[in-house]
């Protein structure tokens, strides 16, 4: 079916237009005139490597707002410079900040030398900024252009390998539904939640919906030193991002196009239906049972001659498209004066699904997702000591999908055997057997669903330099941030059922006969739905700076917050209560002669679900760190070890979150029951309550003790090597009761604070860049992260205690199941009668617990030795599901102006148990589940073979092939070749006659070779039976303008 492009185009266009405009005519009304009589300096920038120009250089008179950039050449010119004693400084994103005089000529050549150890990169922290070289929290970072080379709508998909600590899983790629679950440094613990705080500029925000073009710095905070500001929120680490803001020059326009083709990275495949019909019959006879096909029914469905009667339908090839298209367009407006800076950025992104559609049906049933973005940040000095900050952003997002959902839709495209029914009968009547869903009528023929989402995100802040005041106040700055965020959300389903049809012959003149299954209706019906959310939050906070004798450094931090979160699609009284939160965090550093530093941080923050007197907690956390390459004792080897810095951190934070349902753990609840009929007529009815939630006082926070030690290395002034080691004592986790009889007389089990974990690993990531000479510059980096955690304590029912069932001692998502010893052979069955279906063991093997069982199914351990194979035998196997390991690395080169690069993400220790209905070739009575392209590795009498993938097929129902167990635990671990990009940057001499200042075309491709012992479906999916939109690989072609 034809997409319509054209309206969201126009729209899109005529949005960013007037945006554009908007902006520009706002910053024109505040852009003063330049005075005639100060001093007015020129120059040129180049780097020092290679005297290459570098454009957009900030240069900037010391202690003012005065400043510019360097235009295409390198070029500068700053004006009304109002002393001759004034210092300029210099700085450049990757470069080491300058400062100098104004010599007579007042002409400055200078260049700039590359920061290779990253001393002067300054570094988000919590609600603050540091420079790198006093960080002494376990903090990582990430470039933005990192973050922008991810082809899909989610930030969260480019996280993985790509920095420290964090841990990813894309479980699907269906448009609008892709993003990934992430954690920092595993999962730490069992209770609700497990994920992240994100802020964006300060201000909770979901990463997902962020565009990457906004992004200007991008910190993980892992350890306590980190996030102890953060009180009951910092737990589970925080993200912290900032959002673009304008610089000092003139406008700088910046415009990216990409256009792509994806296709899933791996789709399972199945048999045709000859060698299914083959297969299912070699099941039935293994099973005692006739043969269920006759070979000229199997003769029929292979020359295809009846695909009536004889179907032979691929469902996923039928059922899906490839190469389906996306598009990215971004637009980047930044500027300014020395009064006003402005940044504005318009983002949108188009991407369609896999599934086909039907011509002629009058509706489009087909995957679609459209996203605008605009994100406009404004900094305007209202007096030389007062900057006051507006920005506004949001997004709106467009997804177009089948009335049916997608897991209804898998679901079924994965149990439809090739010979169920054809799509669509010749007639055009649409087939349906028994109570089996067509998969081809849930794609196309049940109507279309639109979910239209808007956020708008604002903030206001206000900072003031108190000195500019009263000199006695000098180095306090304060600062006041207002934030109002609001999503709404909507959704039109407009779904119908067609009329079903069954095929059973034809007449004598070879007419199809067919019978009505059920009536449908053409009629779309209508069904809508609506809500949203609103977000709050208000900061005041102090900052204190002070240099003392220029060797001592002290940096201070006071800050109050207040959050009020509104749910307007609450489901009841409680949940519709607003969510508060608020308190109080504090930091003060101390720096001697950028060597040796010591941090104290903490968080006293309050939670409404707790009750009064328990509401609030004192977080504390303190970092020491020693920059051992500034003592002298380093300067002879400095050009060996450019750097060595040692810093350790301990502290406690927390997490408040009881369960996505339960609110004031304090209260008592009562639910409302059955009830009488009161009076001698009965007509009287009252209803009944009884208890609901107990009230339990004593809740509180989870508290999570953290330990870090980390070292930072740099090698010959192009290496950076950053070894953490991480330890965590997590506490009174959130759990229901386990062990609480019901003679208590709870109709629901309480919470209380009684689960443990400790989580513990390490991290280790290595940079290395390097010009070699101007034309050639190489760099490489890589990184890996490890975190393995223990469930120390667990309310486990009395009956699992102590058992190879307890969860205790064994990580968070562990598997249980049985221990496959192989496969039974005739050698264990002291007699077998085949045509009275009698298999009977050796004595010497423990009975079975799970159905009779024949050669070739799976032997399991008997592990308590009761001489009975059952559940009791199952214990802890294998990994879990999520990651301990996740690696990165990768490459690039540039020469002249080309540049190349590739990146390779993995990840390992990681399980995944394949139990999934009808995933075993004759489950569910033989009728229902595809079967696997790869069963001719399997068991067979003539075989006998013991190293297969499936054990005996059967055309019944088997209890004991079905169990969860190691022969059905698959190692996940994979390797991806994550990104891969080739690019050009067309020549000045061509960009200078079309007003160019940069221009560069490349091709980009995502996801492009996976490399993974299974190979059924993508193992980064975690599916235990395949049933999950794929993840895609991307052919992407872009284009970069600066002007």
């Amino acid at each position: 079916m034809k997409r319509k492009y054209s309206i969201n185009n126009q729209l899109f266009n005529n949005i960013t237009w007037r945006l554009i405009m908007f902006i520009l005519l706002g910053a024109g009304i505040f852009i003063p005139a330049y005075g005639q009589d100060n001093i007015k300096i020129s120059g040129q920038v180049l780097d020092a490597g290679n005297d290459e120009t570098l454009i957009g250089v900030t240069i900037q008179v010391v202690g003012t707002n005065n400043g510019t950039i360097t235009d295409v050449n390198g070029n500068f010119t700053l004006y009304n410079i109002e002393s001759s004693d004034a210092k300029i400084k210099f700085s450049y994103v990757g470069y080491k900040a300058v400062e100098v005089d104004i010599p007579q000529s007042k002409v400055i050549n200078i260049k700039l030398e590359e920061d290779k150890m990253n001393m002067e990169e300054v570094v988000v922290v919590g609600y603050g900024s540091q420079k790198r070289e006093s960080v002494i929290g376990a903090i990582a970072t990430m470039k933005p252009k990192i973050l922008t080379q991810n082809t899909t709508r989610s930030m969260t998909n480019g996280l993985a390998g790509q920095i420290t600590g964090v841990i990813a899983v894309q479980k699907s790629g269906e448009p609008g539904s892709d993003a990934a679950d992430f954690w920092i440094r595993g999962i730490n613990t069992f209770g609700t939640n497990a994920t992240p705080l994100v802020l964006v500029d300060g201000i909770e925000r979901n990463l997902a919906d962020i565009n990457s073009e906004e992004v200007e710095s991008f910190s993980i905070l892992k350890d306590a030193s980190a996030t102890a500001v953060y009180g009951v929120r910092g737990a589970n680490g925080v993200i912290l991002i900032k959002t673009k803001k304008g610089k000092i020059g003139r406008p700088v326009i910046t415009f990216k196009a990409n256009h792509g083709i994806s296709n899933p990275t791996q789709l399972p495949e199945f048999v045709n239906g000859a060698k299914y019909m083959e297969v299912m019959n070699d099941a039935m006879t293994l099973s005692g049972l006739a043969p269920t096909y006759t070979q000229e029914d199997i003769d029929i469905t292979r020359n295809g001659s009846d695909p009536d009667l004889y179907p032979d339908v691929d469902w996923l090839n039928e059922l899906t498209t490839s190469n389906v298209p996306q598009s990215q367009y971004s637009v980047d407006i930044n500027g300014g004066t020395e009064r006003l800076r402005y940044s504005l950025i318009l983002g949108y992104f188009d991407e369609e699904g896999i599934y086909a559609t039907a011509p002629n049906v009058g509706y489009n049933s087909a995957i679609s997702l459209n996203r605008v973005n605009v994100r406009s940040n404004v900094d305007v000095n209202l007096t030389p000591s007062t900057l006051m900050t507006v920005s506004i952003g949001g997004y709106r997002n467009q997804k177009n999908s089948p009335a049916t959902s997608t897991d209804d839709i898998m679901d079924a495209i994965f149990k439809a055997t090739p010979i169920l029914h054809p799509t669509v009968y010749s007639n055009g009547q649409i087939p349906k057997y028994g109570d089996r869903r067509n998969p081809y009528a849930l794609v196309t023929q049940t109507g279309y669903a639109k979910t239209q989402s808007y956020t708008v995100q604002t903030l206001l802040s206000v900072n003031q330099d108190m000195g500019a005041i009263w000199s006695g106040l000098e180095g306090l700055n304060v600062k006041f941030t207002y934030s109002f965020d609001n999503y709404n959300w909507n959704s039109l389903t407009r779904s119908k059922s067609p009329s079903y049809y069954w095929a059973s012959s034809r007449d004598e003149n070879g007419n199809l006969l067919t019978s009505l299954i059920s009536e449908g209706s053409e009629f779309l019906g209508y069904g809508r739905n609506s809500g949203g959310n609103n977000n709050q939050y208000l900061e005041a906070q102090a900052n204190y700076h002070k240099l003392i004798n220029d060797k001592h450094t002290i940096d201070a931090l006071l800050l109050f917050n207040r959050r009020e979160y509104v749910n307007s699609e609450a489901a009841n009284a409680i949940m519709a209560i607003p969510y508060r939160n608020q308190g109080l965090a504090g930091r003060i550093g101390y720096d001697y002669a950028s060597r040796y530093f010591a941090e104290f941080n903490f968080g006293y923050n309050g939670s409404e679900n707790f009750k009064k007197g328990q509401r609030y907690g004192f977080f504390p956390s303190a970092a020491i760190g020693w920059l051992a390459s500034g003592e002298k004792f380093m300067q002879g080897i400095s050009n060996t070890i450019s750097k060595l810095k040692i810093r350790g951190s301990l502290g406690l934070v927390g997490n408040d979150q009881i369960s996505d349902t339960r609110r004031f753990g304090y209260i008592a609840t009562v639910n409302e029951i059955g009830g009488y009929n009161l009076g001698y007529t009965a007509q009287y009815y009252k209803n009944g309550y009884q208890e609901g939630d107990a009230a339990v006082d004593n809740l509180t926070w989870e508290e999570s003790l953290k330990a870090n030690i980390g070292i930072e290395l740099g090698l010959f002034n192009d290496i950076n090597m950053q070894v953490d080691l991480f330890k965590e004592w997590r506490s009174d986790i959130f759990m229901q009761r386990k062990t609480i009889p019901e003679t208590a007389g709870y109709t629901q089990l309480p919470y209380a604070n009684f689960g443990k974990v400790e989580n513990k690993g390490f991290e280790v990531s290595v940079d290395y860049n390097k010009a070699i000479n101007k034309d050639w510059f190489v760099s490489a980096r890589a990184n890996y992260s490890y975190a393995h955690n223990t469930i120390t304590e667990f309310d486990e029912p009395a009956a699992l205690k102590n058992t190879t069932l307890a969860q205790t001692g064994h990580p968070i998502n562990q598997h249980f199941g049985l221990i496959a010893t192989g496969l039974y052979t005739n050698d264990d069955f002291a007699s077998i009668d085949e045509e009275n279906n009698e298999y009977i063991l050796s004595e010497s093997l423990p009975e079975v617990g799970y159905g009779i069982v024949r050669p070739g199914d799976i032997k399991y351990q008997d592990l308590n030795n009761d001489g009975t194979i059952d559940d009791n035998d199952k214990t802890a196997i294998g990994k879990p599901w999520v990651p301990e390991v996740i690696y990165g690395f990768g490459a690039s080169i540039r020469y002249k102006s080309v540049d190349f690069g590739f990146f390779f993400q993995g990840a390992a220790n990681m399980t995944n148990m394949l139990t999934g209905s009808y995933l075993i070739p004759g489950s569910g009575g033989g009728g229902v589940g595809n079967i696997y392209d790869n069963v001719d590795d399997r068991w067979t009498p003539e075989s006998a073979n013991q190293d297969v993938f499936w054990p005996r097929l059967s055309a019944t129902e088997s209890s004991n092939n079905s169990q969860a167990s190691t022969w059905w635990l698959k190692d996940s671990k994979y390797l991806r070749l994550k990104n891969l990009e080739l690019g050009y940057t067309i020549p000045k001499k061509w960009r200078d006659k079309a007003f160019i200042s940069n221009a560069r075309i490349y091709y980009r491709g995502t996801n492009l070779l996976t490399f993974a012992a299974f190979d059924l479906w993508d193992p980064e999916l975690g599916s235990s039976n395949g049933f999950a939109y794929p993840t895609s690989k991307t052919h992407t072609i872009g284009v970069e303008l600066t002007f």
